[in-house]
């Protein structure tokens, strides 16, 4: 038997003050990640007095662009913009259940299908709530909640390390290569580094291309690509640096680092990137560090020029930022800390590609009833709850 999406939870139309809120609370579509990534910390307030409250274990969706399946089930109570919607899941629903239901790329299929608008679209709310969803008794509901938030909750652990990784190896890098090199020469980027390397891809010949839209926010691993017919763009491979040149990209730390690749290939993404790779003698971790120091990114945005709407930073202007030019024994050090921590997070970020993958076959199928919640303890997953309650993105993905 099947119900609609209105059986089991409402569009939550609270308000709360601004004033209350903080960037931690405050949600829009900018600061919602896409591919079910979570959220991650707001840029900023809206100049407005009140907005669209939510509570904890309301899930959100951005209703803009549907294709890009940004969700989150909240972890706290705030306050968000009118192009995301609250969903509040009813007594006969568990929440969970209701953000899994909402996580389907079925549900994000049918929700930009029924889009209305062409160059912004958004969800149509009515035929959101018409969505056909399973009727399932609760302790169902639950089970299946209990399995996929095993999976996510694995998934988050592996995030949160990852974070820490970075963060120690982003100390290193200010103390070993700024800190310690203050009294070397000054040179400019360029010098120590290819930017926007000239490299070969065949028109029409099929390579891995990482959308910008994927790239997660201040992570160094994407792992969201696609294999693609090339058509022209940015070419990159292993040990490259790859960092967003267009405004608000670039301001929200859109970078990442090439280490997944077989050895000689050659990836590709939009025009809007600006890849930096190492010149012998120096080691391509520093140049991933040094796209996410403070002082490089102030630089770059600094000297964005263009529409206010598109604003970008151009290949040349990055390659005429100056920097001490470190001597061996500090690239060495820092190489020598760097190389294996990139390999951990290497490791961390493919296993939770493979992660949400099962996660995402299982779904539909423990939706349909094709697999058994009956089952779940004598299979991988145990039974369990993300700590603090039904938070797959507790992170902030």
């Amino acid at each position: 038997m099947k119900k609609t999406l209105s059986d089991l939870c409402s569009f939550a139309d609270g308000r709360v003050a601004l004033d209350v809120l903080d960037l931690d609370t405050y949600i829009s579509t900018e600061n919602m990640l896409p591919n079910k990534e979570g959220i991650t910390r707001s840029a900023g307030l809206p100049t407005v007095s009140q907005t669209q409250a939510y509570q904890p274990e309301d899930v959100l969706v951005s209703n803009i662009r549907p294709y890009f399946r940004k969700i989150w089930i909240a972890d706290r109570s705030g306050g968000c913009s009118n192009d995301v919607l609250v969903l509040r899941a009813k007594e006969n629903c568990n929440p969970g259940f209701l953000y899994y239901i909402l996580s389907d790329d079925n549900f994000f299929d049918y929700a930009a299908a029924t889009a209305k608008g062409t160059k912004m679209p958004r969800g149509d709310k009515s035929a959101i709530m018409r969505y056909e969803v399973p009727d399932l008794p609760l302790d169902t509901q639950i089970g299946i909640a209990d399995i996929l938030s095993a999976l996510d909750a694995r998934i988050a652990n592996n995030k949160a390390i990852n974070h820490h990784l970075e963060q120690m190896a982003q100390i290193a890098f200010e103390r070993i290569l700024i800190e310690e090199c203050a009294d070397e020469p000054i040179g400019q980027l360029s010098d120590i580094a290819d930017i926007n390397p000239r490299r070969s891809l065949n028109r029409g010949q099929e390579a891995v291309y990482i959308e910008m839209a994927n790239l997660p926010t201040r992570s160094s691993f994407p792992t969201d690509w696609v294999i693609r017919s090339f058509a022209g763009g940015m070419k990159f491979t292993n040990g490259d640096t790859i960092m967003a040149r267009i405004t608000p990209c670039l301001e929200n730390g859109k970078t990442a680092y090439i280490n997944f690749l077989e050895e000689g290939t050659v990836a590709f993404g939009s025009t809007e990137y600006i890849v930096i790779t190492s010149k012998p003698g120096y080691c391509n971790e520093m140049f991933y560090y040094l796209a996410r120091y403070p002082d490089f990114v102030n630089y770059a945005v600094r000297n964005m020029n263009g529409s206010s709407g598109r604003q970008r930073v151009s290949g040349d202007t990055i390659g005429r930022y100056e920097i001490h030019i470190p001597n061996s024994e500090n690239v060495i050090d820092f190489a020598n800390i760097a190389e294996p921590i990139m390999e951990s997070i290497r490791r961390n970020a493919l296993e939770n590609r493979n992660l949400a993958a099962l996660r995402d076959a299982i779904l539909p199928r423990l939706m349909s009833g094709e697999l058994s919640v009956s089952d779940r303890n004598d299979c991988c997953y145990k039974k369990q709850r993300c700590a603090g309650g039904w938070y797959p993105n507790k992170t902030g993905g």
